[in-house]
């Protein structure tokens, strides 16, 4: 049995835990919108058209923002589309995903589904087939009182009150060869710098998006970042980043270990950003947005025969990935990445929320059932808020096929405003137990130890609609608490949630 050691500090913290950590992500894409949150005919469906059973999901996870409405589909999206009279409302090709876009679900509908669920909208502009003028139109539209051509109509169109929408996303991965209106560095680093300008000057209150690199894996990864924040930097908030991990062709204990590429990517983007402001002498800091992370790899095969065999089709079942119990222990484990770089990531969106690479899945008629990555998300969400605690942790490593001295035990810690700890840890390790020793000495008040674990002795276990059941938490007992140290038993491919309270 292997043997680990978390030591925390009260007076040793990493940085206020911003709410948006814990955002999501709805697409146009799949069956994300139609069949996924909405469903005129389900016998849970509110009078506009939103399943409830899946509302009722979505508020456990307690999702502060959603961004919307993509992704690669925003890239070919003209935005006034989705306003007005339903019936009024155009059809369009959708380009990004082969398919054909009804726009029933529009802006209105969003933001209104946004509100019955506790969040708020997170929104993308089309900086690909558009440009600065369509993304200045817009905010007047959701934020601007009354008195304009766009704030009227809004209010025509049955919102007397403005949206106020407050974060914005200045396009969507403008650096891939996949998007509609693909950019060089500099292209969009202009049109970028152009509609926050505008953007800005119809409402200074928002704060602005730019995009990163698709992926650190694209060969102009880095040299984007550089080129694209010298003409944009000062006046935009965030730069995103964008990850996915698949499994293909690799082995479990090197899966496991892919956020250590993960911690690599924020650290290199952080220090990209630093030295642009270095070089422009600004007093602003550029924090991070990782507005689409999650593992997907699952449905790539099945999704390119599906769109070629159902081209120009609504609402194909693309990019529904089933989970495994191991992806969603690199689901945590990309969360607890997050919390250690809680003082430069300040917001992130798991993507997807329904049905495309998501935590819940539907059947049109149907149920609703969570998948394993569900439960991650649910704790850290829920139990993660506060201030992020420096970790110290004693455990054994390995080494596997594409890193070296990865830890047996990966941990994060939380300290909430009451007081409370929480712990949050992933054993990577296939077949052995390790004890935990918690040294909580500086949190001597804190006595009483709760330990939620999620783990299945078959690695690729799943939730189906017929066992939805397969993969859940369950309650573990310490094995030893005394004066502020604790000893708890994680299993071999576990899940674990440590709540130490007064």
């Amino acid at each position: 049995m292997k043997k680990a050691a978390v030591i925390l500090d009260r007076d040793y913290t990493i940085a206020p835990i911003d709410p948006r950590l814990f955002g999501s992500f709805i697409e146009h894409l799949g069956r994300a919108v139609y069949g996924g949150i909405y469903e005129p005919s389900h016998p849970t469906a509110t009078p506009e058209g939103f399943r409830q059973d899946v509302m009722g999901l979505i508020r456990k996870l307690r999702i502060p923002v959603i961004r919307y409405p993509g992704g690669n589909f925003v890239s070919g999206f003209r935005w006034e589309d989705s306003i007005g009279p339903k019936e009024s409302r155009p059809r369009r090709l959708d380009l990004a995903w082969d398919t054909t876009e009804t726009n029933e679900v529009g802006l209105h509908e969003f933001v209104s589904f946004c509100r019955q669920v506790d969040s708020e909208v997170m929104y993308a502009v089309n900086l690909g087939t558009r440009g600065p003028e369509n993304a200045k139109d817009i905010v007047e539209y959701c934020n601007h009182p009354s008195g304009t051509k766009w704030s009227d109509l809004r209010i025509q169109n049955g919102a007397a009150e403005p949206f106020n929408i407050r974060l914005w996303c200045l396009g969507n991965e403008m650096d891939g060869p996949w998007q509609m209106g693909q950019k060089t560095a500099y292209e969009y680093g202009r049109a970028a710098n152009e509609a926050a300008k505008l953007m800005k000057w119809v409402d200074p209150s928002i704060e602005l998006v730019a995009c990163g690199s698709s992926s650190s894996m694209m060969p102009t990864f880095g040299d984007w970042e550089l080129t694209m924040l010298n003409e944009c930097y000062d006046n935009v908030d965030y730069v995103s980043l964008h990850r996915y991990y698949g499994k293909t062709n690799m082995d479990t204990p090197t899966f496991l270990a892919s956020t250590m590429d993960l911690e690599d990517f924020i650290r290199t983007v952080a220090s990209i950003c630093d030295a642009v402001k270095g070089k422009k002498h600004s007093k602003k800091k550029l924090n991070l947005s990782f507005d689409e992370w999650n593992v997907w790899y699952h449905s790539h095969g099945q999704d390119a025969e599906l769109r070629k065999e159902k081209k120009w089709g609504q609402a194909l079942p693309l990019l529904q990935d089933i989970y495994t119990l191991e992806d969603a222990l690199l689901a945590g484990s990309m969360l607890l990445t997050f919390l250690r770089n809680a003082d430069r990531v300040k917001i992130a969106c798991l993507a997807q929320l329904v049905n495309v690479i998501a935590p819940i899945m539907t059947r049109n008629g149907g149920p609703s059932w969570c998948q394993t990555i569900f439960y991650p998300f649910l704790h850290v969400s829920n139990y993660g808020r506060g201030t992020a605690l420096n970790v110290l942790v004693d455990t054994p490593v390995y080494d596997c096929r594409e890193y070296e001295k990865v830890p047996v035990v990966d941990a994060a810690a939380t300290v909430d405003s009451t007081g409370n700890v929480t712990v949050f840890c992933v054993n990577r390790d296939l077949q052995e137990d390790c004890v935990l020793k918690l040294d909580l000495r500086s949190f001597s008040s804190l006595s009483k130890l709760e330990h939620i674990c999620l783990t299945h002795s078959d690695p690729l276990a799943v939730n189906t609609e017929e066992n939805p059941d397969n993969v859940v938490p369950h309650s573990e007992k310490p094995l030893f608490s005394e004066d502020g140290t604790f000893e708890v038993r994680l299993s071999p491919l576990s899940w674990n949630v440590l709540r130490i309270t007064d």
